[in-house]
């Protein structure tokens, strides 16, 4: 952890600020922004737009663990400027264990239904999955809405732990498989075993990506294993602030 990005209990578990993420990306071409605000500041909407005109290209929040109702009626306008300036959301959906949560409510994709409305191009980060054997699980929850909000995507983020890739099976055909796209979660544990105990990859695979020491490598030589074609990677760059249109 940098000396900027400081715990701050204020904040939540900890906080960078984006001051701090905005110079990464001015100082490190290949580094691409993703800012954090919370709707319920009252700059909220300025700071969004001093983020933007700096180059941001996705906001991140993790609703249950910042404490946002993302539904709040107050935070409409803030959803609107995010939809015309085509900035997507990358919301914390599902189960979590590595920061502290304030509302597990806010874990149900379903708190994303004002964004979605307002026509922010939302993504559901882990797509809804469990982390722990006693979340809710709301994976088909999330799936049920991609019929109605094609604005509404997932990530596979952190799959290839032991409960949230149990999905894998229904996940790279169909619909499903159209509006999910890549996310490591780095520096979560990569491991196969689960991927291998399901039936989703083969033993020579398991073996194989088992040695590969990059985890970031390794998760991805698992989900191509399991089934991910080669959009699946890349899909997240038409979704960008600035990209290409999805596919």
């Amino acid at each position: 952890m940098s000396p900027t990005a400081r715990s701050a209990p204020s904040f939540g578990t900890f906080y960078v600020p984006n001051d701090y993420v905005l110079r990464l990306a001015r100082e490190h071409a290949e580094f691409l922004p993703v800012v954090s605000i919370h709707p319920a500041r009252r700059d909220a909407l300025d700071e969004l737009d001093r983020c933007l005109a700096a180059g941001a290209v996705m906001l991140k929040l993790l609703p249950n663990c910042h404490d946002v109702n993302c539904n709040d009626p107050r935070y409409r306008r803030f959803w609107e400027r995010m939809a015309e300036a085509r900035l997507p959301l990358l919301a914390h959906t599902g189960g979590e264990h590595t920061v502290q949560v304030i509302n597990v409510d806010y874990s149900d994709p379903r708190t994303m239904t004002q964004p979605l409305e307002c026509g922010v191009t939302v993504i559901a980060a882990h797509a809804a999955t469990k982390s722990g054997l006693g979340d809710t699980e709301y994976f088909h929850v999330w799936a049920e809405m991609l019929a109605r909000w094609p604005n509404l995507y997932g990530d596979t983020s952190a799959w290839n732990v032991p409960l949230r890739g149990q999905h894998a099976g229904v996940a790279t055909r169909g619909l499903i498989a159209e509006r999910l796209l890549h996310g490591s979660d780095f520096p979560v544990p990569v491991n196969g075993l689960w991927a291998r105990m399901r039936g989703f990859i083969s033993d020579a695979d398991w073996r194989r990506c088992r040695t590969i020491g990059n985890v970031i490598e390794r998760d991805y030589q698992l989900k191509r294993a399991m089934g991910f074609g080669p959009e699946h990677f890349t899909r997240v760059a038409g979704l960008l602030r600035g990209g290409a249109p999805a596919t």
